[in-house]
């Protein structure tokens, strides 16, 4: 358990989109939000850049990860957990 683990910092939950890199995930997160003049639901992705340390999660899997401090350029959150694994047939 490092520092961080006790700190924490938020916490979301996303869906991984890209993994082909090594220890890193790019998780795209969706919001949902009604449009301000006419109500209707919109949906928003934004993406971010997570660290996986031991390469277990894959495309398709909902996880959730923790912000962190910057560990390279883009990487700020860290995975926590894999909450639903993707099936691969």
């Amino acid at each position: 358990m490092t520092a961080e683990d006790i700190r924490g910092g938020r916490e979301i939950e996303g869906r991984i989109v890209k993994a082909a890199n090594d220890k890193t995930r790019v998780v795209a997160i969706e919001q949902r939000t009604a449009h301000r003049l006419y109500g209707r639901g919109i949906k928003r992705v934004s993406k971010l850049v997570a660290h996986d340390e031991k390469n277990q999660s894959g495309v398709g899997d909902t996880v959730r990860v923790r912000e962190c401090r910057p560990l390279s350029r883009s990487k700020r959150w860290r995975l926590v957990e894999i909450l639903i694994k993707h099936r691969e047939d």
